[in-house]
């Protein structure tokens, strides 16, 4: 039924995971993809630990895990000589179940993602794009080109573009696209080689003359190479080969490449949409936003653009919620985005520099001072939090409420696994819960009991406590898991106040 359902634009892992998400909630989608085939290439690689605890939801997270590599740590290479190291495990552990960055290709990502999409009677219409929309009384007339090249119309309740960063869906909006490109050009290279810095680490060469990124793709002999174009390598970039660019980090390194079984070369850009929202049309993923690889943030931004809109339009859409709730989308994940933007537009520039500052800095100071950084629990929590983006929030937003202990609302709830249970577990299901730690009130108890609000209640311990949690205080989760609201008195007065000012019926 057209008056329920939401049409995707671009079937990349945003759009996949879109789907998927509202499929789970009982939302009809129609999905449509320009390209005639899944794409082949690995591209995105890092799928980071909040990314894996989302998946939870979707019973998808052992299946990537299995799938991927776990990078156990990053190893810093000045002039071919290993500088310094550390370890992701050490880095991220007690912070979330899954310490690790993984590293799993885009290529095998989405037909894993298409599989399970496939398996709940959903299937992406192949060589389909929207070319135009237009709101009507009803919804939207959405108008597509087929693969033969006519067209059509389609009626949706609402439009996501998830179509990437020339989207036509940003562009039917009217939205801007302000930002810029960098100068600089980069190779990415997937190969078999041998060498030290096939070591199971993701190693990051420092050296003046280039910058070279080393993913580990299975522990073994194949790897990701990210590397810079340097000038004069090539007047154009989309006709280099392999052999043309720059050898010099690769020689010091030691790296014998022995096959190269995907080449491409890229422009870094750096924008922002100035709207994620017109009416019933939402920008996710590139189509909204696009920033260096620093990081590896981008795919899982757009993952989490998705599960970040998936439950709010159900529930308005099932009539639980008003229409206003969807402008919660933009403010939670604009926000984000221009700071993401802005964080690694500075670790680009870095990496990137040219000049004899900029080498004394990268190639003296930094393996200098990085060890002993590496020493300082504080240091190695805070970039973890920050690579791993279990340090997003959304805190002074319209659906966030509330402080109990170091808790707000907006926060990723704190990750506690003791005296046998993992307060996780329940985050599995996609609803409204609340959580106490320590004893709950028993206004709450009833309260939570008369509305069929499932209320999760832990024992409390020095865990609790050192992970910033209250005694007795109630946290209220929205069906992402995040905090929306925190109240200290733990009785049900707040939680009520809170539905009635959002006017969502969990």
């Amino acid at each position: 039924m057209t008056d329920k359902q939401v049409l995707i634009a671009g079937a990349g892992p945003t759009g996949l995971v879109l789907a998927l998400w509202l499929t789970k909630l009982g939302v009809p989608v129609r999905i449509v993809d320009k390209l005639p085939a899944p794409s082949t290439t690995s591209r995105a690689l890092a799928v980071h630990a909040r990314t894996l605890e989302l998946y939870r939801q979707l019973d998808l997270t052992d299946a990537v895990i299995a799938k991927g590599y776990k990078t156990p740590g990053v190893r810093l290479w000045v002039a071919g000589e290993e500088r310094t190291s550390l370890s992701f495990d050490r880095v991220g552990d007690g912070l979330t179940p899954y310490p690790f960055m993984h590293c799993y290709p885009q290529d095998e990502h989405e037909r894993l993602l298409i599989s399970r999409l496939e398996a709940m009677g959903v299937r992406v219409e192949r060589g389909a794009e929207v070319i135009g929309f237009a709101e009507t009384v009803e919804g939207l007339t959405v108008r597509l080109r087929g693969p033969d090249g006519a067209e059509t119309t389609s009626g949706a309740a609402y439009l996501c573009g998830c179509d990437g960063a020339r989207s036509a869906v940003r562009h039917g909006m009217d939205a801007g696209y302000p930002g810029g490109t960098y100068r600089q050009v980069f190779y990415v290279a997937d190969v078999e080689a041998k060498g030290p810095p096939m070591n199971g680490d993701l190693n990051i060469d420092l050296e003046s003359a280039d910058f070279l990124a080393v993913f580990p793709l299975d522990g073994g002999r194949r790897a990701r190479l990210i590397g810079t174009v340097r000038e004069g390598e090539g007047t154009d970039p989309d006709n280099l080969k392999f052999e043309d660019v720059s050898d010099r980090a690769i020689r010091d390194l030691k790296i014998e490449v022995e096959a190269v079984n995907w080449f491409s070369t890229y422009r870094v850009h750096h924008r922002v949409t100035d709207r994620f929202r017109s009416g019933r049309a939402f920008l996710l993923g590139d189509a909204a936003h696009i920033h260096s690889p620093a990081g590896g943030q981008g795919m899982n931004t757009g993952i989490g653009d998705a599960i970040n809109l998936a439950w709010k339009l159900a529930v308005v859409l099932d009539g639980r919620a008003p229409d206003a709730l969807l402008n919660s989308y933009e403010a939670e994940r604009r926000a984000f985005a221009l700071r993401l933007v802005e964080s690694t537009d500075r670790g680009f520039s870095f990496v990137t520099a040219e000049g004899p500052v900029a080498d004394l800095v990268r190639t003296r100071l930094v393996p200098l001072l990085l060890p002993a950084a590496a020493h300082v629990e504080a240091f190695r929590e805070f970039a973890f939090r920050t690579v791993s983006q279990i340090t997003l929030n959304y805190r002074d937003m319209p659906i966030s409420v509330g402080k109990a202990g170091e808790v707000c609302g907006g926060d990723r709830l704190p990750w506690i696994a003791a005296d046998g249970r993992d307060n996780y577990d329940s985050l599995s299901r996609i609803g409204w819960q609340v959580h106490v730690y320590g004893e709950a009130h028993p206004g709450l108890v009833a309260w939570c009991v008369d509305r069929g609000l499932p209320l999760e209640v832990f024992a409390w311990s020095q865990a609790c406590a050192e992970r910033g949690l209250q005694s007795g205080a109630a946290y209220l989760l929205r069906p992402d898991t995040y905090v929306a609201l925190a109240d200290p008195s733990g009785s049900p007065q707040a939680l009520e106040a809170y539905f009635a000012r959002t006017g969502v019926t969990p």
